[in-house]
C-alpha cells in the first residue's frame, strides 16, 4: 500500500458541548426503531453524474459510489475500498496496480471488474466536463487491465499524490451499462456500489439513502437508512433540528447559528461538536478584466483586506484569518500575504495604485453565489465592500446567483472578481495549490504559472516523503502572493448540531470533510 507521513490532523472533536445534562456524545449501541437518520446541509448536489463534478456534490458521491480506495476513520493515508490491494510496482512513482476485491456487483446486479473501473475514469478524461474532475487526472497517461480484477494506471509522469486522486469521489466507479463513455448520463438517480444506494432523489430537496446488501468494502455501516435534506439557509436548518425534523446538521452553520447553540448550555436538547478543519475561502481575479487583469489593483485589494474583521465580524471567529492558499496544518503552510501587505493600510494601498498611474475610484464586480456556503456569505461579501470603498480607492458592486448558475458563468468567465470556497480532494498542499493554476483549473480562468505548473509540482510529487517537498510549497506560494490572482480570506472549522440521540458524528468525517453518513447511529444507552 502506498505510505506517505500524516500531513493534515485528522478532524478531532476539540470542543464538545453536551447541551442536556447528562447526555454522552458516543451512545453504546445503535437504534433504527425512529427510521432513517436525517442530516441537514445547505450544501446540494448539482448533478449525479461524477464526469460532471468537482464541487459539493462529492458529499453524496462519497455515500453511495464505490472508489478503489478511501479513508477509514482515523486515516489520512488512502486504504482499500472497492480494491483488495493496491501499490506503486516501480521507484519513480509512475505505474500504479491495483487488484480488486472478488465478487465485486453494482446497486443494480451488475458485475463490478476491472473494465468498469477503467470506463469509470477513462469517461471522465474522455467527456472533460467544464465541471468536471478531469484536472485531477492530469498525470494519468492510460489505463491496461489484466484478467477481471486488476486495474495497471500508466502516468506520464511521476505522481506520488496519484493515490490519492483515486480516493476521491473522481475515482467513483460507475456502470459501464448506465454510464456512457463519451456522454454525460442523462437519467435520474445513481448506479454504484458505495455503502448505500440511493432510493429516491428530488433535486436541491433530498436524498434518501438505503443500507447496499451488495456493498464490498471497508465501511461498516451503524445504520440501515439515512435521508439527506438541503436547506438553502441556515436559520432553516436549525429550525428543523430544534423542530425534530432532522437529526443533525452538516455543512451551512451560519455563525449566529452556532453562536446561539453554543449559549444555550443544557437548556436546547442539542449537541454542538467544533473540531479543525482545512475548508479555504478566498477570492479570484479573472484575468479577462480589465482591472482585475493589471496587478497594481489586485496587490492594492490584498492590502485593504481585513482578514481578522471578517472572521469577527460576520464569522464571529467561527473562521480563522488565512494568510496562504494552503491552509494551516498542512505541510509547507506559509502567511505569505501577512508578511507581504501586513496590516490593512489605506497608504499603502493609494501608493500601489498611484505608482502604476490607475485613477481612483477603481470600478470592481465582485460576485459570490448565494446557496451554497452558507447564508453568511452575503455578509461576507458586503463586508469586503464596505472596506475597499471606506479607502476612497474602489467603487464596488456586489452580483450574485445560485451556485448552479453561479458554476456556468465563472466557467464562462463572466465574473471580474469571484468568491470561491474548497475543501481539500486530499491531505496535502499539492491540492490547495494544483487545482487552481495550469490552463485548465477549477476555475475556469487560466492561469498558465510556469514555475509552478512546470517545475515545482512535477518535482514535489515525485517524493512520497511530503516532508522532504516544503522549500517547493513555499516557493509556490511566494508566486501566488507576488501575482495576487488568488486572495485567501479564511480557514474554516468543523460544527456539526445534533439531536441528543444522535452519535457518531465525530467520526463521519474524513479529511476532506466530507460526512460518511454510516458513521451515525441511535443512541440506546443513557
Amino acid at each position: 500500500m502506498f505510505n506517505r507521513n500524516r500531513s493534515l490532523q485528522r478532524f478531532a472533536a476539540i470542543v464538545s458541548i453536551s447541551l442536556v445534562a447528562g447526555c454522552s456524545l458516543l451512545g453504546e449501541e445503535s437504534s433504527d426503531d425512529a427510521g432513517p437518520i436525517v442530516v441537514g446541509t445547505t450544501s446540494a448536489p448539482s448533478t449525479l453524474d461524477p464526469a460532471a463534478a468537482w464541487d459539493g456534490s462529492w458529499e453524496l458521491f462519497r455515500n453511495v459510489y464505490q472508489t478503489l480506495l478511501a479513508y477509514p476513520y482515523g486515516s489520512t493515508t488512502p486504504q482499500p475500498d472497492a480494491a483488495k490491494s493496491c501499490s506503486f510496482t516501480d521507484a519513480s512513482s509512475r505505474t500504479y496496480r491495483c487488484e480488486l476485491r472478488e465478487g465485486l456487483t453494482f446497486s443494480n446486479g451488475d458485475k463490478l471488474d476491472a473494465k468498469a473501473v477503467k470506463h469509470s475514469i477513462d469517461r471522465i478524461k474522455a467527456i472533460n466536463a467544464p465541471t468536471g474532475p478531469a484536472g485531477l487526472l492530469g498525470s494519468l497517461d492510460r489505463i491496461t487491465v489484466s484478467g477481471d480484477n486488476v486495474i495497471v494506471f500508466e502516468l506520464n509522469k511521476a505522481d506520488a499524490t496519484f493515490p490519492f486522486v483515486l480516493a476521491t469521489p473522481a475515482g467513483s466507479i460507475v456502470d459501464p451499462d448506465d454510464y456512457p463513455a463519451n456522454a454525460l448520463r442523462k437519467e435520474d438517480g445513481i448506479v454504484g456500489s458505495g455503502p448505500y444506494r440511493l432510493e429516491g432523489y428530488e433535486g436541491g430537496r433530498q436524498a434518501e439513502l438505503v443500507r447496499n446488501d451488495s456493498y464490498k468494502g471497508y465501511a461498516e455501516l451503524k445504520n440501515d437508512a439515512v435521508n439527506i435534506r438541503y436547506f438553502q439557509d441556515s436559520g432553516d436548518m436549525v429550525a428543523a433540528l430544534r423542530k425534530k425534523q432532522i437529526d443533525i446538521t452538516y455543512q451551512g452553520l451560519a455563525a449566529d447559528d452556532i453562536v446561539a447553540l453554543e449559549g444555550e448550555g443544557d437548556k436546547g436538547g442539542l449537541q454542538l461538536v467544533e473540531g479543525a478543519a482545512s475548508n479555504i475561502n478566498y477570492l479570484v481575479f479573472n484575468p479577462k478584466d480589465e482591472w482585475a487583469d493589471r496587478l497594481p489593483v489586485r496587490r492594492a485589494v490584498a492590502q485593504l483586506i481585513d482578514r481578522p474583521a471578517i472572521a469577527h465580524k460576520v464569522y464571529k471567529d467561527t473562521v480563522d484569518p488565512l494568510y496562504s492558499m494552503v491552509p494551516k496544518g498542512l505541510t509547507g503552510h506559509t502567511t505569505g500575504f501577512f508578511d507581504d501587505f501586513g496590516k490593512p493600510d489605506a497608504a499603502k494601498a493609494r501608493r500601489i495604485l498611484a505608482d502604476a498611474d490607475i485613477s481612483t475610484p477603481v470600478p470592481l464586480t465582485l460576485w459570490y453565489t448565494t446557496d451554497r456556503y452558507g447564508s453568511d456569505t452575503a455578509l461576507e461579501f458586503k463586508e469586503i465592500k464596505a472596506q475597499l470603498e471606506a479607502s476612497g480607492l474602489f467603487r464596488v458592486t456586489l452580483k450574485s446567483r445560485p451556485w448552479n448558475t453561479y458554476v456556468l458563468g465563472y466557467q464562462n468567465g463572466e465574473y471580474p472578481v469571484f468568491g470561491r470556497g474548497w475543501s481539500p480532494d486530499f491531505p496535502d498542499a499539492d491540492n490547495f495549490i494544483a487545482p487552481f493554476v495550469g490552463e485548465q483549473n477549477a476555475l475556469g480562468t487560466p492561469y498558465p504559472e510556469k514555475e509552478i505548473t512546470q517545475v515545482l509540482l512535477p518535482r514535489s510529487r515525485q517524493s512520497s516523503d511530503r516532508a522532504n517537498v516544503v522549500k517547493d510549497f513555499e516557493r509556490a506560494q511566494q508566486i501566488l502572493v507576488d501575482e495576487a490572482r488568488l486572495l485567501p480570506l479564511w480557514q474554516g472549522k468543523q460544527y456539526l448540531a445534533a439531536n441528543e440521540d444522535i452519535s457518531g458524528g465525530e467520526r463521519s468525517l474524513d479529511p476532506s470533510t466530507i460526512m460518511m453518513v454510516g458513521e451515525l447511529y441511535r443512541k440506546t444507552s443513557w
